[in-house]
């Protein structure tokens, strides 16, 4: 996989891009100048991202994901990853019936549903998910592959099915493993600074 270079991602223009982010050549980023990149981010081939996205610090978003920001935005929060081919829209067609569909309709004939997605500290979405208009990924869920998450969850809960349904209590020890990979950066960076 080879990534953008440096002056390859200031190039294209982000609201803000932080350190060591690592975007692929073959990634689509549309907009770059509503996102905004955290440290250590990653975002792999052959994925999408347009429109309003935050992306905190050392998020993973594996190839081929979606993310389809809008106007209304989709934030990634520290630590968070999307497994390959997960889609999160933060817009979306009406399907009732009761109005037509596509982009190639003017507003006036559509009914588009626009409210802003989080994914919260330490989620993780499974390869196939989908995230829906409106929901919140509380800190520390787990979401199952190919599930349709259609509403917002509990904090450190684990989520599957279409629809997802709450099926039980995620650890949270990870939280004691963040703060030594915490303190091991700030150690590197007091040590780069030293040596210099």
């Amino acid at each position: 996989m080879a990534y953008l270079n440096e002056s390859q991602l200031r190039a294209m223009g982000f609201a803000s891009l932080g350190q060591n982010v690592k975007i692929s050549d073959k990634a689509s980023i549309y907009q770059a100048e509503q996102m905004h990149v955290g440290d250590h981010s990653r975002i792999d081939d052959f994925c999408v991202v347009s429109g309003r996205v935050e992306i905190g610090r050392n998020v993973h978003i594996a190839p081929f994901c979606l993310l389809a920001g809008g106007v209304p935005g989709i934030v990634l929060a520290d630590f968070a990853g999307l497994a390959y081919r997960v889609c999160v829209f933060a817009q979306s067609d009406d399907y009732s019936g009761a109005t037509m569909t596509n982009p190639t309709v003017p507003a006036r004939y559509k009914a588009e549903r626009h409210a802003a997605v989080r994914i919260g500290r330490h989620c993780i979405v499974g390869a196939g998910a989908i995230i829906a208009p409106g929901v919140v990924l509380a800190e520390g869920t787990a979401v199952g592959a190919a599930a349709l998450v259609l509403r917002s969850t509990e904090p450190w809960t684990i989520w599957a099915g279409s629809p997802a349904r709450n099926l039980k209590v995620r650890s949270r020890d990870l939280l004691t493993l963040e703060q030594d990979y915490l303190c091991c950066v700030a150690d590197a960076k007091a040590d780069m600074r030293g040596a210099k």
